[in-house]
């Protein structure tokens, strides 16, 4: 296989209100599709987030079931030159920076938690190589 990139990532939420609040409207992801009580997805530059509500998404058959328990995560890749200003704007949006990352090579990422408790993350362009 060559793999190109991970086009969706896929996190979960009873309150899918809550998440199309919190992702579209403090974080500034465009809502692309949004289902009540079924699933809200946004675009993530080149990716896309699809939110489900874990209990409708347990019961599907096509495509077929899936869901977790607990927190997951994923990490949002900013412009380098943008990184500092996307940390001042979450902090400025009341979102607390629940850790910050100093990597081997130098480069930072900082963490932060959704309403449902997934673990966010912004690292900068072209920290894994």
């Amino acid at each position: 296989m060559k793999i190109t990139q991970i086009k969706e990532i896929c996190i979960y939420s009873r309150d899918l209100e809550r998440a199309r609040h919190f992702y579209s409207e403090i974080l500034g992801l465009p809502v692309i599709n949004y289902l009540p009580g079924r699933h809200v997805f946004f675009s993530a530059g080149k990716s896309v987030l699809l939110c489900f509500n874990p209990d409708d998404s347990k019961a599907k058959k096509n495509p077929p079931a899936h869901f977790t328990v607990g927190p997951g995560h994923f990490a949002f890749e900013v412009k380098s030159v943008d990184y500092e200003d996307h940390k001042e704007e979450i902090t400025a949006k009341g979102i607390e920076i629940t850790d910050q990352v100093t990597w081997a090579d130098g480069q930072q990422s900082f963490y932060f938690n959704d309403p449902d408790g997934n673990v966010l993350e912004i690292v900068p362009e072209g920290i894994w190589g």
